[in-house]
């Protein structure tokens, strides 16, 4: 038998993403039913590995899904059951990563090497290894998600909702809330952050449907008001609330009183780390640079994004230039700062998600899902920078650019190192983050 190689893995895993022309399809065909297969296929894949799914309950399963905050969810919960069992092998599974694959699965906090992905996955992997705990995020939705078989999780959650992925789980609150609530398992506790109500009515339903052991709305945990979190941005409360209730939940501790977080429980959530999540990296190889990456890619999350960077201390400094709408003046009147919301930004970048100028994506990296004639003549970017320009209309021209890959992107903003300060917001996705940070070559700081 031929050895193949980490990068040989993850070529043969790019072959299989879903090409433009089959994701356009599904977009036009309306259908928000495309996933439904992936579970059979799913058991068909696990079978052939060697495992039964009975097998999966092993692996003492916290299973998270939800619009938003799933990701630091997943990372606030490993990161308290590693602190609250200090002996113990927690396992990782979280989708998409930044700059490799194997970030996705995880032991102790820890990616696994490039010579463990070749022959395993995350499943193979945490059985393997005989886990005490595994932390599962789901990769989109929740009822069809190939994450969706493991039979008798030990508690599952519920992040806040928004309207996302709307060819694969519909177009409307109602609709998401059912493919999310598809986690929920028979005798297994439910736990959900506060939802719209259209969307917690939905999700109450579910819980019955699937006989879910109890229905959970939790509300902010008050504990956290004296607590620096890990990770920026005001909306993490919820998603460490949510986690909070989650490990109480897998680790059978009553819920404490008023402000008693458990000290390794605090502990957890200030060390808690999710590189490319309202994180500000110091560029330690450009000077006066500093990097603001969030993965930002709805109008929720978008929100949550300027909310966290047009703030002081953050991006905004009063007096001091810098590089939607509503959410900054918001921001403004909010901090009692007399900027102009048209001047914020000294200069905006649309690029595409290409990693290289050579028209090249790091392996990892790669995405098929865009067509190739698209790509070429920019024509997303260009949609974007017109947009820009209507919100804007006094913004100059000559400080719109457009350009094909983000290594062009980052030529464009070492131009400008002559500047006292350089802040750089980057959104959009967390594809284009994990892209910057490749070419930048900040992966030793950021990651």
């Amino acid at each position: 038998m031929s050895k193949r190689s980490y990068k040989d893995a993850v070529e043969h895993l790019n072959s299989l993403q879903s090409n433009a022309a089959a994701l356009e399809a599904a977009r036009a065909s309306g259908s928000s039913r495309l996933s439904e297969f992936a579970i059979p296929e799913m058991l068909e894949y696990l079978g052939r590995i060697g495992y039964t799914p009975k097998e999966l309950n092993a692996l003492n399963v916290i299973h998270i899904t939800g619009t938003k905050g799933k990701g630091s969810t997943s990372a606030f919960t490993d990161s308290i059951l590693r602190h609250a069992l200090p002996n113990a092998t927690i396992g990782l599974y979280t989708s998409p990563h930044l700059v490799a694959v194997r970030e996705r699965i995880r032991i102790n906090g820890t990616p696994i090497s490039e010579d463990q992905f070749v022959t395993l996955l995350a499943f193979h992997v945490f059985l393997s290894l005989k886990v005490d705990a595994t932390v599962l995020e789901v990769g989109v939705g929740g009822a069809y998600d190939s994450t969706n078989i493991v039979p008798n999780p030990i508690v599952t959650g519920i992040t806040a909702l928004g309207i996302d992925h709307v060819a694969v789980l519909g177009r409307t609150l109602e609709d998401i809330a059912w493919q999310k609530g598809g986690i929920f398992k028979e005798g297994v506790p439910a736990i959900t952050v506060d939802q719209p109500p259209e969307g917690l009515r939905v999700l109450e339903e579910r819980a019955k449907e699937l006989k879910a052991s109890s229905f959970t709305v939790i509300p902010l945990e008050t504990g956290l008001s004296n607590v620096e979190l890990g990770l920026a941005g005001a909306h993490q409360a919820q998603n460490a609330s949510l986690a909070i209730a989650l490990a109480q939940s897998f680790l059978g501790l009553p819920i404490p009183a008023e402000g008693g977080l458990p000290k390794n429980f605090i502990t957890a959530l200030q060390k808690t780390k999710w590189p490319g999540r309202c994180q500000t990296v110091v560029d330690p190889n450009r000077q006066n640079v500093t990097w603001y990456l969030d993965g930002a890619h709805t109008v929720e999350s978008l929100k949550c994004c300027i909310q966290w960077f047009a703030s002081p201390t953050v991006g905004l400094s009063q007096g001091e230039p810098n590089t939607i709408q509503s959410g900054i003046t918001t921001q403004f009147k909010l901090h009692k700062l007399n900027d102009d919301e048209n001047t914020f930004f000294d200069h905006v970048i649309f690029c595409t998600n290409v990693t290289y100028a050579d028209g090249k994506f790091k392996g990892d990296l790669t995405t098929v899902a865009i067509a190739e004639d698209e790509l070429a003549q920019l024509k997303t970017q260009h949609e974007l920078a017109s947009a820009w320009s209507s919100l804007y209309p006094n913004f100059p021209m000559s400080r719109i650019h457009v350009l094909p890959s983000i290594e062009h992107a980052v030529k464009e903003i070492e131009t400008h190192q002559s500047f006292k300060s350089i802040k750089v917001l980057v959104a959009g996705s967390l594809h284009l983050v994990g892209g910057v940070i490749e070419a930048t070559g900040l992966s030793n700081a950021a990651l």
